[in-house]
């Protein structure tokens, strides 16, 4: 029978009852998304050189890509496709520091990175090689970038225990009652405390509305090994891999070649404006392909797209945010962010330490990546991955295939 244009066929409800739920999932997964990353994605713009003015417009473009894609993809398929920028390479640029050649070095450092998940896309042994990388390594490599960050909680609280600690109750208080709301909740409080405790410079927030800055590209080698290789793994592992399982976990069979083109393409457009990459999203994706976001499967992928409209709305907040982060104790937007990255991190360990044959050649890679130490221009993150895959190396080497 032809479904009835003002019912909904699987629940007889209104219509627009049917659309409120999917609608109301994507908006609540656009304000979790940007209220728990973006002191993350700025300080990972400025921790690779980027001024005030070009973090800010990264965040405006990666909030305008992330809302224009997902809701494209979702629109195409009809099914719920959640785009989002890459936290977890955001907080790699943390620890990476500015490569030489300032901020442009890093930009074409994006570039690179987003031809490299172009070429998933289109050549399918590459993709496939990806893939198959050991994800002990890969998550690793993740889980040492975001240790210090983690640290940063701790140390607040031994430096201004009268300002972190408030913080720290609040997102601990969020995360027993109202999990999904911890880190929005971290981030109001850590607001408030700023404003009614801590000096900002009069007119710091004088000019809050966000300008596009276009950032004209610098390819250099030791960025492109330093950021762009280790940003490409952690995306593909941390975020594409796991957006395809929650997907394929909800019932749905995404073709992964159009997505990782486009992301990949758009990704290269953000890098001019100074955004380093989007991705499928894999925490706020469950809000969207989930029974939360609608009892029929057919009906969520308007979850994305609402959550799409979402982003392009909070991508007005850009300016705002990047400069009231500009103008407020470093050590309490780091206490946020590594509250914020505390589940990443115990994620990335414990899928570090899942294979017990590849466990000390994953402790290997997290502590060459959680020492900070580099060689030849080159970060650490690169090293932790090649100290850790030469050991494995060694230690298959020699076995019998399957051993």
């Amino acid at each position: 029978m032809p479904k009835d244009p003002l019912t909904d066929s699987a629940l007889h409800t209104p219509a627009r009852a049917s659309l409120l739920q999917p609608a109301t999932a994507g908006i609540l997964a656009a304000i979790v998304g940007f209220g728990s990353a973006f002191p993350i994605v700025l300080q990972g713009l400025a921790g690779v050189g980027a001024s005030p003015a070009e973090a800010a417009s990264g965040l405006l473009a990666l909030c305008i890509v992330t809302g224009l894609l997902g809701a494209a993809h979702s629109i195409a398929t009809r099914q719920p496709v959640s785009i989002a920028w890459s936290t977890p390479g955001a907080a790699l640029l943390i620890s990476t520091g500015i490569p030489d050649g300032g901020f442009a070095a890093a930009t074409g450092a994006f570039m690179v990175a987003a031809l490299l998940v172009v070429m998933a896309g289109l050549w399918k042994p590459f993709g496939r090689a990806v893939v198959s990388l050991p994800m002990s390594l890969a998550s690793a490599m993740l889980g040492g970038v975001l240790l210090t960050l983690c640290l940063a909680p701790v140390k607040a609280v031994g430096a201004v225990p009268e300002l972190a600690l408030p913080i720290v109750i609040v997102w601990a208080l969020g995360w027993r009652f109202a999990r999904l709301y911890a880190v929005p909740l971290a981030v109001l409080v850590t607001v408030g405390i700023v404003v009614f405790a801590t000096p900002i410079p009069a007119g710091a927030l004088a000019d809050i509305w966000p300008k596009p800055v276009l950032v004209m590209p610098e390819f250099t080698l030791s960025a492109a090994i330093s950021i762009a290789l280790p940003l490409f793994i952690v995306t593909m592992a941390s975020q594409n891999v796991p957006g395809l399982a929650v997907m394929r976990g909800n019932g749905y069979q995404p073709d992964v070649g159009p997505v990782f083109i486009s992301t990949g393409l758009f990704s290269g457009i953000t890098a001019l404006f100074g955004g380093h990459a989007v991705n499928l999203a894999a925490i706020t994706a469950a809000l969207c392909a989930g029974p939360e976001s609608h009892p029929d499967p057919a009906r969520r992928w308007i979850a994305p797209v609402a959550s799409g409209a979402a982003y392009l709305l909070l991508g007005l907040f850009a300016g705002f945010a990047s400069a009231f982060i500009a103008a407020s104790p470093p050590l309490l937007i780091q206490a946020v962010a590594g509250l914020a990255l505390l589940s990443s991190l115990a994620g990335a360990v414990t899928a570090a330490m899942a294979k017990e044959d590849e466990r000390v050649p994953a402790i290997v890679t997290f502590v060459t990546t959680a020492s900070g130490v580099g060689f030849f221009g080159i970060g650490s993150a690169f090293w932790g991955l090649v100290a850790g895959g030469l050991l494995l190396m060694l230690q298959r080497a020699g076995r019998p295939a399957g051993s």
